[in-house]
């Protein structure tokens, strides 16, 4: 133990005043850096690997213009209130997904544009001539604006080949749509079209799920018996689309085959307690769904498929 002489002490106690008055040093206040994600999320499917993007997000008022747009006032804002959202806002997100088999990288739909989801895709360690298949699921044009670049008329994915439905390709190439003319029919003798159960590569299995567009396409993936599926714009939203199905969106072109196929791709979902990543979940996307009584209860994934690895 250590003491003090009488003197240190006095020596100790006539300087502690004026350390006391001295100025501590000022630094620097660190600025406020807004909210955010990071821009993808990545886990193992069997021996595939899976990455959800973050192309964009952005938030939006008078979200019953869009979701529940037959829905009273009353049982829109009791629902948001007892999920502790808002019933005057919501956030969007738009969440292309890439898909490595080990043989290709198959990234399916490309965001609103290139600059945004070719952001994320450096963020993930990969550069777009790195992409072997692209797979649009619908024609809408936050899943193709991402098709071209900058200049509008370069291919972003230089060394892609491209995979389609059937039925959405011939609906939109009969219809007036500048984001298609512009997006799309250049591309057109690199597509492949699919029907229902068409293979785009390995483990990867195209769906028919129109309603939302007239031959909008969700896809299977299976890997040494694990299995997600990619269910783009099935539901739009996480508790209006999911909790009540029923529900009309305002971009579904056919509401209630929209209603209906939403009822039946969860349904097989919640059954059989299938991992799904949905275009607009809240980012990363991906989450389960569990049957309620008109509806679903949609589960956000914490660590279960991180197990995986």
């Amino acid at each position: 133990m250590t003491r003090l002489s009488r003197r240190q002490a006095l020596f100790a106690g006539a300087t502690m005043p004026l350390a006391a008055a001295l100025p501590l040093p000022v630094f620097a206040k660190a600025e406020m850096q807004g909210s955010g994600f990071a821009p993808w999320n990545r886990f193992k499917l069997g021996s595939f690997e899976v990455t959800t993007l973050l192309a964009g997000t952005r938030a939006g008022d008078k979200p019953q213009e869009t979701f529940g747009t037959n829905a009273s006032p009353e049982d829109f804002a009791a629902l948001s209130a007892a999920n502790f959202i808002p019933a005057d806002k919501t956030q969007n997100f738009f969440t292309p997904t890439v898909v490595n088999t080990g043989a290709e990288l198959v990234l399916f739909d490309t965001g609103l544009a290139a600059e945004g989801t070719l952001a994320a895709l450096t963020a993930a360690g990969y550069t777009p001539d790195q992409i072997d298949v692209v797979v649009l699921t619908h024609m809408h044009g936050d899943h193709i604006g991402g098709l071209m670049g900058a200049d509008g008329t370069t291919p972003t994915f230089t060394n892609a080949r491209y995979v389609t439905g059937a039925v959405e390709h011939n609906h939109w190439s009969g219809a007036a749509n500048e984001g298609f003319d512009k997006n799309v029919k250049p591309l057109n003798d690199k597509i492949t079209f699919l029907d229902d159960g068409g293979s785009v590569a390995s483990g990867i299995t195209g769906m028919a799920a129109f309603g939302h567009s007239p031959g909008h396409m969700i896809y299977s993936v299976e890997s040494e018996g694990q299995r997600l599926m990619i269910t783009a714009d099935t539901a739009n939203h996480y508790v209006w689309s999911l909790q009540k199905p029923d529900w009309e969106v305002r971009f579904d072109a056919d509401k209630a085959a929209a209603a209906a196929v939403r009822k039946q791709v969860f349904g097989l979902i919640a059954a059989d307690r299938i991992p799904f990543i949905g275009y607009h979940m809240p980012f990363p996307g991906l989450g389960y769904v569990e049957q309620m009584s008109d509806g679903f209860r949609y589960v956000p994934a914490s660590y279960q498929l991180l197990l995986n690895g």
